[in-house]
This record gives structure tokens, sequence and C-alpha cells, in this order.
């Protein structure tokens, strides 16, 4: 347990104090500054990718990779996956020079052991397995068994792309924040569909476009979901927070202990164990997974990890430009308000719009028109946002192979040794 200190983090918060908390720290409003990006990766050898990396040589490579200075941060996640998270930068192409340089000294490192970054949303072969041991770990993997092997699919075995920007401005207005939550979640069904790149599982093809969507969105009934879009996005992100099932309770011994069934809000009121302190509720933050998840800035979760070396740039470019540049972010907003319909009342990802975008991708015809305007927006505001010519013409290239055409790069993935999924018809999803 956490011992007292004079911050406020180790004494018992207040349910009040947690509801001012969430308004404030996760929504930080101000003129839209900086943008960065998390890339999740695949680490598969360099020779045989369906051949399972051995847990002494994974954590040989990790080991490795932890010596190299980089300027972004780097994690491993629970199936040895190695993620990048960028620093806040001031423009999208000093992110992506920054983090280009880094995957090139990252890059280096691996293939001097015959290792490779590989860039899909979720592993196409191997079964879940953990390579990382921790307390934190271990209780998300007890938690998530409860409700099916989604969990363990999505801990060991997805990979993304994933955007960060600022909130938006406090007043309305194509950069305020009101807007631009309500576009994140109708846009990103549109980015599911357009960057889909996961559609096999454990040696089958699985009828989904974008498996690891699919896989998030069954991880539970509440921590892959966002909060209701038609209250006020402080209000009702609190209130989604504070009434999310706590995971774990955080403790020195181990195993940390797993409630039942016991919110957030409920464990304020009872102090069932042992009661909450503010730092209990930012790691409870941490075990909500929402397809947008404001943490004073909006990180966009729901982009399938991209193929190729600079595959990553086009979906951080084109939503940078779709977001920050004004005259984008009110011809984009009008652009995607329709979709509001196909959506209906339930909340992503587990509406009919984004099961249908996770699904179907591009071959969706609503989507598909959508997202070719989406596109031809973001080609025209990009120069206005400093963009580098190599930059667009990358996705000016993405749009006219994949997005003109109605297709998304899972459509392009030709992997033979993989068994047709029951009943797909012994096909491959767009084929």
């Amino acid at each position: 347990m956490q011992p007292p200190d004079a911050s406020g983090y180790g004494r018992p918060i207040e349910e009040q104090e947690a509801e001012d908390l969430l308004r404030c720290i996760c929504f930080k409003n101000g003129p839209p500054r900086t943008v960065g990006v998390e890339l999740e990766w695949l680490i598969h050898d360099q020779r045989n990718p369906r051949q399972p990396v051995a847990a002494d040589r994974l954590a040989a490579a990790h080991d490795r990779v932890r010596t190299l200075a980089l300027n972004s941060a780097l994690t491993f996640e629970p199936g040895g996956q190695l993620e990048l998270s960028s620093p806040p930068a001031g423009s999208l192409m000093e992110c992506v020079d920054s983090v280009a340089a880094d995957l090139h000294t990252v890059r280096s490192a691996l293939r001097r052991v015959d290792l490779t970054l590989t860039g899909l949303g979720l592993d196409p072969w191997q079964t879940p397995r953990r390579v990382l041991r921790a307390p934190r770990y271990d209780a998300m993997e007890a938690y998530l068994d409860r409700t099916g092997p989604s969990g363990r699919a999505m801990m060991c075995n997805s990979a993304s792309v994933q955007v960060c920007l600022d909130s938006g401005e406090e007043e309305p207005g194509p950069l305020g924040h009101g807007r631009r939550w309500q576009l994140a979640h109708l846009l990103g069904a549109v980015l599911i569909a357009a960057f889909a790149n996961s559609p096999a599982r454990e040696g089958r093809w699985t009828g989904w476009r974008s498996t690891r969507q699919a896989v998030w969105a069954d991880l539970d009934a509440v921590r892959p979901v966002s909060p209701p879009l038609h209250r006020e996005p402080r209000a009702a992100w609190a209130s989604h927070a504070l009434d999310a099932p706590v995971m774990c309770v955080r403790e020195d011994g181990v195993p940390w202990h797993r409630p039942a069934a016991l919110s957030f809000r409920e464990w304020i009121r009872t102090g069932a164990h042992r009661p909450p302190t503010r730092d209990d509720l930012d790691y409870h933050l941490t075990t909500l997974f929402p397809p947008v998840r404001p943490r004073g800035h909006l990180e966009l979760r729901m982009i399938d990890a991209q193929s190729g070396p600079d595959g990553w740039v086009v979906p951080l470019a084109v939503v940078t430009a779709l977001f920050d540049d004004p005259e984008a972010a009110e011809t984009v907003y009008r652009t995607v308000k329709p979709l509001a319909e196909y959506a209906g009342t339930q909340p992503a990802p587990t509406n009919p719009l984004w099961q249908n975008a996770a699904r179907l991708g591009l071959a969706d015809p609503e989507l598909h028109a959508t997202a070719v305007s989406c596109f031809d927006t973001a080609l025209e505001a990009l120069p206005r946002i400093g963009a580098s010519t190599a930059v667009c013409d990358a996705v000016a290239a993405f749009h006219e192979r994949y997005v003109r055409r109605g297709r998304c790069p899972a459509d392009d993935l030709r992997i033979p040794s993989l068994r047709p999924a029951a009943g797909v018809c012994g096909k491959e999803p767009g084929r």
C-alpha cells in the first residue's frame, strides 16, 4: 500500500474530489499545439515469422534495445511487443522525424540478432503467450479471463498506432474540445476501416478486416466502451470512470486483491479491503481501454499497426491534418456527422458503425464514401500544417492504392499457410 504523504496521493480520496479530478486532469483545454504517437510492434524472427521467438531470446533482445539512446519512451507489452511513445511534438514533422530516427535505431539493433518489427494489428500465427511477469499483468489476465480468451489475445498478440492530440479549446468551434470528442468517435470508425490490417488470428482467417478491433470490443461489457456521446464530455467521462469495475487493488503482497464486482465509486463509498487513494484513481484510469481515451490529451486507440517501415506515418499524418487544421476540422466534421445515425444509440465500439468498420473495412459503401472525402480533405490540409513532400506523397499513395478502391491493408495480405475460419466459406476476408 502507498504510505500517506503531503501530496494527497496516500490519503483516502472523496467521491466529489475524484469527480473534480477526472474533469480537470482528463480534458485539459487550450489551442491544439502538440501531437504524439505511440507505436506498438510485434517482434518476429527475421527469417521465419511463423516460428515463436523463444522467451530467452526475446528477453535478450529487450535488454539490447533498452541500452539504446532514444527520444521516445520504450516499453514492452505482456507478449513481448515493443512500444515506442514519442514525446509531445510541436508539429507533425517534428513527431515524424523523431520517431523515424528511433525506429531506425531499434530496427538496426534487432537486425543484428535476426529479429524484426512486424506491423500487423494482431499476430496471425501465434497463440497468446505472456512473457512479462508482474502483479499488474497477473491481475489483468485473471480479470479478463472471466469473460473469455480475448483478453489474452489483446495483452499478448495485438499492436496498434495510437495518435495523441490535444483535447482542444474550451469554447465551441472546430477546435473546441466538445467537437473534437465527437469527431474522434465518428472518424474513429473510418480510421478502423481504412487502416484495418489484422484479418487472421492463431493460424486462421477470421472474416474480419480488423480482428484486433473485434478482440478489443470483446474484452468485457465496460472497459473497452466509450461513455455516452450525448452528454457533456467531462461529466460523461467522470461518471464512466467512477462506475467502471475495479480490476484490482494493489498491495505489497502478491497476488493483488481482485474484487469480484466493485466499481471505483463503490470502493470510495465502502472503503472495501482498504480505502482508495488518488494514486489508485490514476491507476484505475490505466485499466480502462475505450477507443478514445482522455488523458489530458485525446488518445485515439483504434488504428491497427501498419505494415512496412513507414506505414505508421500515414494514419498519424491523416489524423493530425483532420484534427488540427481548422478548415479541415470543420470540413471533416460535416463529412462524418451523418455516421451518427449509422452508429445508433449504442456506444463505440459495440455499435453497428464500429462493428461493420472492423468486419467489412471499406467494403462498406457508406464508410468507403466517407473515407474518400476524409482523405481528400487531409491531402488538402497537409501542406498547410507543414507536412513534407514525402509525407504528402505517402498519404496520396495510400489513398490511391486502398481508399479510392474501397480496400484496406488487410485485403492485400497473402499468408497461404493460414486456414479458413469456421463459417467463412473457406475464403480469406476480402477475396
